[in-house]
């Protein structure tokens, strides 16, 4: 009776740690509506970044910043040589002399 006794707590004991050092299992979490539209909406605005930034790296490369500074200069020289060509003829038109 005694050995029986032993046997019961050891084995008592024994499924007691043994549950214990058993792994919680994770249920999956069934993911809700506005989780997957969020989830959605951030893969599409995390590729249109990554595209965007992209597109950046192969301009910069161009150099079409460099080329359009140069544009912007030329175009404003020519314009106002030809805006003070103008100023003049209009100031002889009106004021003869």
């Amino acid at each position: 009776m005694n050995k029986l006794l032993v046997i019961t707590v050891l084995v008592a004991l024994l499924a007691l740690n043994a549950e214990s050092f058993r792994l919680a299992r994770e249920a999956e979490e069934e993911q809700g509506t506005i989780t997957k539209v969020t989830d959605i909406v951030k893969s599409y605005y995390d590729s249109a970044i990554n595209t965007a930034s992209g597109y950046l790296e192969s301009i910069k490369g161009l150099k079409l910043e460099e080329k359009a500074k140069n544009l912007y200069t030329d175009t404003t020289t020519v314009l106002s040589t030809y805006a003070g060509i103008l100023n003049d003829q209009l100031y002889h038109n009106f004021y003869p002399q």
